[in-house]
Formats: C-alpha cells, sequence, structure tokens
C-alpha cells in the first residue's frame, strides 16, 4: 500500500514552516523562511512588510517540495496555520491593501477604522493564507478573539447588530466561519505554480496558532499544562466550557469544534528576547559554535548550565513589549555583580521565562481550582536541555517535550487527517501521531530554591520598579 502525506504549514511571528508527514506523524520534509523584520514606522505601528507573510511561505513551500522524494500525487491535504491576533485589510480581488498589520500593533485592540477606500474585506492572517491558497473567501473560526463581531458560544458571527456597530466591521466585509476540521476550499492552479504544492488537494481548516500548538503538542486532560514558547509565551490546559468574566485566564477556542482552551496571562516578546541577547554578543558566538558544529544558542546552553541556579542573584524582568494599556513599563535586570559573565545574563533570562510563566499558571489554577501534575513544553526553545530541566525545578513536577517540538504543523496535520477520515476522531489521530520525547524531572534542592527565590523577592520586584519606570516614561517616550 502507498504511503500517503499531509502538508502542515505553520505561518509564524518570526518565521513560516511547512512540514511534510506521514500518517503516523513522522517529518518527512520540511521548509523555513525567516520572516522580515517588523515595519515600525511609529509608536504603536506594527506591520508586516510588504507581502512578507505570503512570500514567506512560498519560499518555505518550495525548499519542502523541492526535498520531497515521494510522488506528489500521495499527498492528501494541506492544514493551514497562521498567526493569530493579526488583522488583515484586503481588496476585492482577495489581495493586500496594506500590509498585515501584526498582533503587537495598537490598531488591532481597537475596532476597525474606515481610513483606506481600497479595503472590501477584513480578515485574520488564515483568512487571507487561505484566499491565496483557494481563491476561497472562508476562514476558521477558531482565529477569531479580540476586536472582532464573533459569538464565543456558537463558533459564529454574532447576530446582534449592536454588536457589529462596536467592533465598526459590516457583515459584508467578513469571511464566512467554518469549524476547525473542515475542508475551506480546494489549491488552485495558480498557487501551485507558485508553491509547488499539487494543486487540487483541499485546505483544511485549523484554529488560532496557540490552539494547533496544543493539538499538536497532545494536551490531553485537564492537569497537564502546555508551555509555548514563541514570540508570546504563554502556559495552556484543556477546558470543555467558555467561562465568562475570568480574573487570571482568558479562554480560548481549541482546535477541536467547541472545545475550549484556557491560556494564561503571558509573556509578549518571550523567545525574542532570547534572540535579541544572542544577537547583541554579534559574531563571536557565532564564529565560536560553529567551529563546534553547534547552534549559537546550544553555545550558550553550554555556558549557562556551569552558571549555578538562581544565576548568583541576577534577576531579569521580561517586559520589553509593554502591554497597551501599561505602556510605561520596561525589562530589566537587576542584582549584578563582579561575578556576572554573559552565561549568567542567558540563564537569567531563561529562568525569568520560566518564573513568570510558573506565576502566571498558578495563578490561572487557582482559579480553576486545580493543580498541574506535569507539562509539555512546545517550540524550538525545548530543544534546550537546560531549559527544560529548568522548567521542571521551577514548576517542581515533570516537564517534557515532544519528538516533534514545532508542533503547530503537526496540529494542522492532525486536523487533515481528521477532516479526510484518515483517523475517525482526535484523540485517535492524537494517539497515532504525536510520540512523547524526553522528560525533565525536577530536582528538590533547586525547585526549593527557585520556590524562596520568586515567593521573597522575584514575584514583587514590579511593584517597586513600575513606579521608577512611570516617572522615566513620560522623559522618555
Amino acid at each position: 500500500m502507498k504511503k500517503k502525506y499531509i502538508v502542515g504549514v505553520d505561518g509564524g511571528s518570526q518565521s513560516s514552516k511547512v512540514v511534510i508527514f506521514d500518517l503516523e506523524g513522522n517529518i518527512v520534509c520540511q521548509g523555513n523562511q525567516s520572516l522580515r523584520p517588523m515595519s515600525l514606522r511609529e509608536p504603536g505601528i506594527v506591520e508586516h512588510p510588504d507581502d512578507d507573510l505570503w512570500d514567506s511561505i512560498l519560499v518555505a513551500c518550495k525548499e519542502a517540495m523541492d526535498s520531497f522524494s515521494g510522488d506528489v500525487k500521495d499527498i492528501i491535504g494541506l492544514g493551514l496555520c497562521t498567526i493569530r491576533f493579526c488583522r488583515v485589510l484586503l481588496k476585492e480581488d482577495g489581495t493586500l491593501a496594506q500590509p498585515v498589520l501584526s498582533w503587537m500593533d495598537a490598531r488591532v485592540s481597537r475596532p476597525h477604522e474606515h481610513v483606506n477606500p481600497l479595503v472590501k474585506y477584513v480578515t485574520t492572517t488564515t483568512g487571507y493564507i487561505t484566499h491565496r491558497f483557494t481563491g476561497e473567501f472562508n476562514d476558521t473560526a477558531a482565529n477569531y478573539q479580540g476586536q472582532w463581531p464573533i459569538d464565543t458560544d456558537t463558533w459564529q458571527w454574532s447576530e446582534d447588530p449592536k454588536i457589529f456597530k462596536h467592533f465598526n466591521i459590516p457583515r459584508e466585509m467578513l469571511f464566512n466561519l467554518q469549524m476547525p476540521g473542515t475542508i475551506l476550499g480546494y489549491v488552485t492552479e495558480k498557487a501551485a505554480v507558485l508553491t509547488g504544492i499539487p494543486a487540487g488537494i483541499p485546505v483544511v481548516t485549523t484554529a488560532n496558532d496557540k490552539a494547533v500548538e496544543a493539538l499538536g503538542a497532545g494536551l490531553m486532560g485537564e492537569k497537564t499544562g502546555l508551555i509555548s514558547l514563541g514570540t508570546y509565551i504563554a502556559s495552556m490546559v484543556q477546558g470543555k466550557e467558555n467561562p465568562k468574566n475570568v480574573a487570571n485566564f482568558w479562554t480560548n477556542f481549541a482546535s477541536i469544534p467547541n472545545k475550549y482552551l484556557y491560556e494564561s496571562y503571558g509573556i509578549r516578546r518571550g523567545m525574542w528576547t532570547v534572540s535579541w541577547f544572542k544577537d547583541l554578543l554579534g559574531n563571536e558566538i557565532s564564529l565560536k559554535a560553529e567551529s563546534l558544529g553547534i547552534s549559537p544558542e546550544e553555545y550558550l546552553n553550554r555556558e549557562a548550565e556551569k552558571t549555578p541556579p538562581g544565576s548568583d542573584g541576577l534577576m531579569t524582568v521580561l517586559d520589553w513589549l509593554a502591554p497597551t494599556d501599561k505602556p510605561f513599563k520596561k525589562g530589566l535586570m537587576i542584582g549584578f555583580d563582579a561575578r556576572h559573565t554573559r552565561a549568567h545574563i542567558y540563564r537569567s533570562i531563561l529562568e525569568a521565562i520560566a518564573l513568570t510563566i510558573k506565576n502566571c499558571a498558578d495563578a490561572m489554577c487557582g482559579e480553576l481550582n486545580i493543580e498541574l501534575e506535569d507539562i509539555i513544553v512546545s517550540g524550538g526553545g525545548s530543544n534546550s536541555n537546560l531549559f527544560m530541566q529548568i522548567f521542571a525545578d521551577v514548576f517542581g513536577i515533570p516537564a517534557s517535550r515532544n519528538v516533534v517540538n514545532g508542533s503547530a504543523s503537526l496540529g494542522s496535520a492532525i486536523c487533515v487527517a481528521v477532516a479526510l477520515g484518515v483517523y475517525n476522531n482526535y484523540e485517535a489521530a492524537i494517539k497515532n501521531m504525536v510520540r512523547m520525547g524526553d522528560t525533565f524531572q525536577p530536582n528538590k534542592e533547586n525547585t526549593d530554591l527557585y520556590r524562596k527565590m520568586n515567593n521573597e523577592v522575584y514575584k514583587n520586584i514590579t511593584s517597586y520598579t513600575d513606579e521608577i519606570f512611570k516617572k522615566s516614561y513620560p522623559i522618555f517616550n
């Protein structure tokens, strides 16, 4: 029997990845293209330049297909996952009326403003990229959170005219909504020429990128948490209901129809901060890493492994991108003395990520009245043994990573497998396509140190420093 294959597209904030899987979830080949730097024309304006989201997917598709050694006729479908919380403004023909508004753009947190007469449609990145692949004006319902007139109970557009008026988007400017795991259209001849993906295969809807990542990570049960390491870092647990008026988390659509994810508050520009620090070090680290045949990140990990837990008192607060309601917030590092090296700074950033997410996860779980028994860590950062051990030690519970740690592309493939009847349901698809990799057990001595450091010092830092930044903000902004 001939093998069949599925294409999983993962359009992220920093790169676009296209992975071809077999039906058991094994990676056959892949392509990757970094995104260009964001356009920052003025404060509050953060845009993806030109048509970068689509252009990067084209490059990644070509790379994946050029390395695919199977028969293209055996590719049965494409699953599409892209960045959430962006806003895409399209002309009548479905092309961009202006650059895509990033989730970091202040305008996406406000109702739509009708200032561009070329705009015919207002949609998400999934809606836009779906149109580029299929020519259809369909989109997943599960990528509409925030400033959209959607009913989160029914997963459809609201029927209340007041809601549409509030968000300032008339119904005729919106795409048709479909549930995750349904066919949105088929790859057109034009898209096939541009991407190398075979024409005529179905394009299957998924959800928002965090939800698809959770699916691809195999997040199941209410006492397992997922730590999603990306440009935005958050923790998640599965949910069945759609609670309103919660304080320490928000309810997100899952990638399984009519299911939900509970997502803690998180870190904006999370893993971006790691890249930022690496780039500050210049070519020296890259050259040393290259001489050893390892990545710059692994070189820094090896240095930081020699640094004690707690980084000899150096602590980092990760407010590198302030929220819109608290623009005065800034990132900071405190506790320097003559012992500290770049390894201490690097480890301190990793510890700050784990400590911040631990506090966010604790607040969420306390409100939900649950206690986590273990965590899954997803994303490229989970490749680091040091980072995984820090997570296990900070949380005080086992921390695991999957064989496929870029799980959004695998989640996309799972949606295709269910939509096309390869597996009868999502549970069966996860069982057959997701495989757990390494598990890191907590070191009690380290856990005790992190708990004391967190409770007595780290949690309280911003209660003092915010007052300083409130005074400095009007001077420097």
